[in-house]
């Protein structure tokens, strides 16, 4: 025969908003960050190659992402700044913050992929290579670096789209800086015995005379 207890069974807890927030923490941190990282690097790398005609036959060109086009390097910056404020507001400002990330991740992805058609850079390196103003590229070529800023830019609205839903449970860094509105206690000065020896030679040190009234 069973018998009963008054021992409650071991429950298994499902993870919490507490715990959802801190993952999602971390991810934003890593996207945002990782994301910003590969934009960065692949404006500097080589986008875009063509060849234009000169005289002595044809002449390579080639263009870096900055030179395509410098939008994807600048909104990865706004989207770091912005990963890095959203810790230090609240509330509505914190919302706001949030969507900027995510518009600097969109703006980003949609920069990246327009500049894989866009000759403008090579052609104006054609123009300055033949010396004729309405030369342009021929047989203009891609690598693979625009996706890579693409994906950079996926990565930062990911951040941007995980501090939009769980931002309002993460911390604050101006928090533990505030001031909770509670005043402070008073120093209360300990009361001092005039005819304690101590007390005595410190007034006669003072040229005051312990004696007085």
């Amino acid at each position: 025969m069973g018998y009963v207890t008054a021992v409650p069974h071991p429950r298994s807890e499902a993870p919490g908003p507490a715990r959802a927030g801190r993952r999602s923490l971390a991810v934003a941190l890593l996207s945002g960050a990782l994301g910003a990282a590969l934009v960065l690097l692949a404006t500097r790398r080589g986008w875009s190659g063509g060849t234009a005609t000169v005289a002595g036959g044809d002449f390579p060109l080639s263009a870096s992402g900055s030179d395509v086009t410098g939008v994807p390097a600048s909104l990865a910056i706004v989207g770091l700044a912005s990963l890095v404020a959203v810790f230090a507001v609240r509330r509505a400002g914190r919302f706001l913050v949030a969507g900027l990330l995510a518009l600097s991740g969109a703006g980003t992805i949609a920069s990246a992929l327009l500049g894989l058609s866009d000759s403008s850079a090579l052609d104006e390196k054609a123009a300055a290579a033949t010396g004729d103003t309405a030369a342009t590229v021929g047989t203009m070529t891609h690598t693979g670096w625009p996706y890579v800023a693409a994906v950079g830019g996926l990565l930062l609205l990911l951040a941007g789209l995980l501090a939009l839903r769980y931002g309002r449970s993460w911390p604050t860094m101006s928090g533990r800086y505030e001031r909770d509105g509670t005043p402070r206690p008073r120093r209360v000065r300990a009361v001092v015995d005039p005819d304690r020896p101590e007390e005595i030679w410190k007034a006669l040190d003072r040229g005051e005379d312990p004696t007085g009234a």
